[in-house]
């Protein structure tokens, strides 16, 4: 039984102090106002936040997650943080793949399965990020490119591991822009990436893995959103820094 999921990415934006309080605001809300609707809740901050975070969170059920990890347990990497770090701090999930990460730091589908491969191996859940940027769509060619996101990305995984696995499609042409994807269009992709996984891993798995969508949802359009037969919720940019739009589309699940 795949789960419903609200994620909030928080991407380069708090301080330490504004993300302790935006996490009590979320905690405060969601533990006076939450009605029940088996939504899994994770809030992801940037690195210096999560162990503080991690503790401010204990006994909600809220989970933390990060944004990125590097492919190795250690090293002279400079700059760089190891999966098994983040378990230490106190994440439980971590963002791979991300548009972001693609577009400005030049990741690839072969990089990002090393990263999966060593987040997995660390403990960790992954959301993994597909999606394809205005020219493709328009072009035509979206179908192929996260075809390759999803084969080549997910290379190498087990059906064990595809457990822990999340996929996130964000259409890069509405992430940050106002701009969505209609309900129709996102299920029209979430069906097409179902129908991958169920090539690659059969049915059981395809049909236990939640995918989420990740353009632009809002409080006004995650209902709509949400009801789609293989949208199973959100990875939520800009209005997860609002406490009442984050907990307004968490409420969204019929």
């Amino acid at each position: 039984m795949r789960k419903n999921i609200v994620a909030g990415n928080w991407k380069m934006h708090k301080t330490l102090t504004e993300s302790q309080a935006l996490t009590t605001e979320i905690r405060g809300v969601i533990r006076d106002e939450f009605r029940s609707n088996n939504a899994e809740i994770i809030i992801c901050p940037t690195n210096l936040a999560i162990a503080s975070i991690s503790k401010l969170v204990e006994g909600s059920g809220i989970k933390v997650g990060a944004q990125n990890c590097h492919f190795e347990t250690q090293g002279a990497f400079t700059g760089e943080v190891s999966a098994t770090m983040l378990v230490a701090a106190g994440a439980t999930h971590v963002i791979i793949g991300h548009s972001e990460r693609r577009q400005y730091f030049n990741e690839n589908n072969e990089l990002l399965s090393k990263k999966k491969k060593a987040s997995l191996a660390a403990g960790l859940t992954v959301l993994y990020c597909v999606g394809e940027t205005l020219q493709e769509r328009e072009s035509d060619t979206h179908w192929g490119i996260i075809e390759a996101q999803i084969t080549e990305g997910l290379a190498g995984l087990n059906s064990s591991d595809m457990e822990r696995m999340i996929i996130a499609y964000e259409p890069v042409w509405a992430i940050g822009t106002g701009k969505t994807a209609s309900a129709d269009q996102a299920q029209e992709v979430h069906a097409f990436i179902r129908n991958l996984l169920d090539t690659r891993f059969g049915a059981a798995i395809a049909e236990n893995v939640s995918i989420l969508y990740g353009g632009s949802v809002k409080p006004d359009n995650a209902k709509e959103l949400f009801a789609m037969k293989d949208i199973d919720g959100g990875l939520i940019g800009g209005a997860s820094l609002k406490a009442r739009d984050f907990f307004d589309i968490v409420q969204a699940f019929a």
